[in-house]
């Protein structure tokens, strides 16, 4: 089979602001050296699905020049990861308005492929999976459409889209968010224990000539709410059920949680599976150095200067530079994307880049290229969730430092 993968990369991603408020969201950062979109291209890689295109909108330029250094295929290979951001044409003169607006205004350029099968996967996941599998079962089960599902508990499947399925695997009806209530106990699923709901995950396995045909017949917007609810009605959708580990990467309090949980001995998803490796940027750092710093629970990413005092439950990414005598719990810090003195420093008396001496953070992301001055003291802590200002932002109990913030020696936040 001719199988090609399309990733949607063109998201505001509003809820996970500050985070994307220069980048898009698939190129926001995970695990201190990886980015999101290296999710479902490194799975599809491993699946030996080796042509991508890459949907793109937003915030776009760290996007395209991540996958660029990042993903290059030798001659030898027909591969390739190609991106497609949203433009004008004879056809269409706005931007992408929705998942199934921005595959439909792209699909002339899938054609080229002539695929049997294309796959739609989301740019902003943090999982693992064998799309071969997926598409056995797609060919098994003579399905036109195949979606990949799993079970979640009631208090988490009203605000997903929710399926029910009969013996054959075959989904016989479909809800996007129901809520909690009585609409969502109406879609029960038999048989994946109690109080269990089947979840879209929004990954698609599609026969190209049934997506065509929807895609043009259907003047809608989204898979979710528009195409897959049309397409159950139309054609043969079945499911096929994941039970491994997969979280949707949407607010600042799911991305916190998720990093912070790939510091367990033994993680809910780990990036130590030499089987099936995630991808990224190869940078060619020099080894981290540690001076007399308590690390304890912490990924520390290549290229690191770390001379503070305690590291606690936290994430430090690429290049990142901890004072003597600081304290970090909880948090996340980024790192940076060079040195002091590679690049100009902003007009006026800055900290260095990096965390300075005798600071203190807890519950915090700490974005790229941010500079801490000494004695900072930096935590969400008394202040009102939801509170935005142009040095940091409390969401969902964090606090975030955005990217290239410059906070003053001494401040209390």
């Amino acid at each position: 089979m001719n199988v090609i993968g399309v990733i949607m990369g063109g998201g505001a991603g509003t809820r996970l602001q500050p985070l994307t408020r220069d980048r898009a969201k698939p190129a926001v950062p995970i695990a201190g050296k990886y980015r999101l979109v290296d999710i479902p291209i490194s799975n599809c890689i491993n699946s030996h699905i080796r042509r991508m295109y890459l949907l793109t909108q937003f915030n776009s330029v760290s996007l395209h020049q991540h996958v660029a250094h990042s993903f290059q295929f030798d001659q030898f290979h027909r591969g390739y990861v190609r991106l497609l951001a949203a433009q004008q044409t004879p056809d269409s003169v706005g931007w992408f308005e929705g998942t199934a607006d921005a595959v439909r205004k792209s699909f002339r350029y899938f054609l080229d492929e002539q695929p049997d099968i294309i796959v739609i996967l989301s740019g902003d996941q943090l999982y693992r999976m064998d799309f071969a599998e997926v598409i056995q079962q797609h060919l098994d089960t003579q399905a036109e459409v195949t979606i990949a599902t799993k079970p979640v508990p009631r208090d988490e499947a009203g605000a997903l889209g929710i399926m029910q399925v009969d013996s054959q695997k075959r989904i016989v009806r479909f809800v996007e968010k129901p809520g909690i209530g009585p609409a969502l106990d109406e879609l029960r699923q038999p048989g994946v224990g109690p109080e269990r709901y089947l979840a879209n995950m929004g990954i698609y396995v599609f026969n190209a000539k049934v997506l065509q045909e929807l895609l043009e017949s259907l003047p809608h917007t989204d898979f979710g709410r528009d195409i897959i609810p049309e397409a159950i009605q139309r054609h043969k959708v079945c499911s096929f059920s994941f039970d491994g580990y997969w979280r949707d990467i949407g607010t600042i309090g799911s991305f916190w949680q998720a990093n912070l949980e790939l510091t367990d001995v033994n993680p809910p998803f780990t990036f130590y599976d030499a089987k099936a490796p995630i991808y990224t940027h190869m940078r060619y750092l020099p080894p981290s150095k540690i001076n007399c710093c308590d690390l304890n629970r912490t990924l520390l990413c290549e290229g690191c200067i770390i001379t503070g005092h305690r590291i606690l439950h936290s994430i430090i990414g690429i290049r990142a530079v901890v004072g003597d005598g600081s304290v970090i719990e909880h948090s996340i810090v980024m790192g940076a994307d060079y040195y002091e003195g590679e690049r100009p420093a902003p007009p006026g008396a800055v900290p260095p880049l990096g965390i300075g001496r005798d600071c203190f953070i807890r519950n915090a992301i700490i974005d790229k290229n941010a500079r801490i001055g000494d004695g900072c003291y930096i935590t969400p802590e008394g202040i009102p969730d939801g509170t935005v200002t142009p040095n940091y932002t409390v969401r969902d109990g964090v606090i975030v430092i955005p990217k290239k913030a410059v906070i003053p020696a001494g401040t209390r936040i």
